[in-house]
């Protein structure tokens, strides 16, 4: 699970070499446009984020991957699943974020489509959408999710999709 092979991708445990990338894709304003506190600001945050999706892996034995190009080094995205608390159940909450050069190319689908199989054995897989984000609505309803419910989560309205 730390490493799996999708058609045309590595997804492997996030390290602390992907810094650089983690800062890249999310302090970019086009991949936060829905994100309530809009892009990551500083190194520091990312180094944070980064830090506690590789304590997912360590204290959980799950979490997020950095995407690649089969052969290649270049980190096209981030995802995966991570234990949560949505709406007072805890679940394994599925995240993908992609840098703009990935998108319109299917790879966000291919994360989310390995990402389930893996999870459907281990809980319940949700993905929380903020109610304005029809790319990541897309994904999720390409990748065989559907909507549940709406909730309140992060400040604004998001829709609840299951798998």
């Amino acid at each position: 699970m730390e490493v799996v092979q999708t058609a045309r991708m590595v997804l492997s445990r996030v390290t602390a070499d992907d810094l650089d990338a983690v800062h890249e894709i999310h302090s970019d304003p086009r991949t936060s446009v829905y994100h309530p506190s809009g892009p990551v600001t500083d190194l520091e945050s990312s180094r944070a984020m980064l830090e506690l999706w590789i304590d997912d892996w360590t204290e959980r034995g799950i979490g997020y991957w950095a995407a690649r190009p089969l052969g290649e080094p270049l980190v096209l995205g981030f995802g995966g699943l991570r234990r949560a608390i949505v709406d007072g159940d805890e679940v394994l909450n599925l995240y993908y974020r992609f840098r703009p050069s990935a998108w319109g190319h299917g790879y966000a689908v291919e994360l989310v489509q390995a990402a389930l199989q893996i999870g459907k054995e281990l809980g319940t897989v949700v993905a929380v959408i903020r109610d304005i984000n029809e790319p990541s609505r897309r994904v999720a309803e390409r990748a065989g999710m559907r909507r549940d419910r709406t909730i309140p989560y992060g400040g604004v309205p998001s829709d609840v999709y299951v798998a």
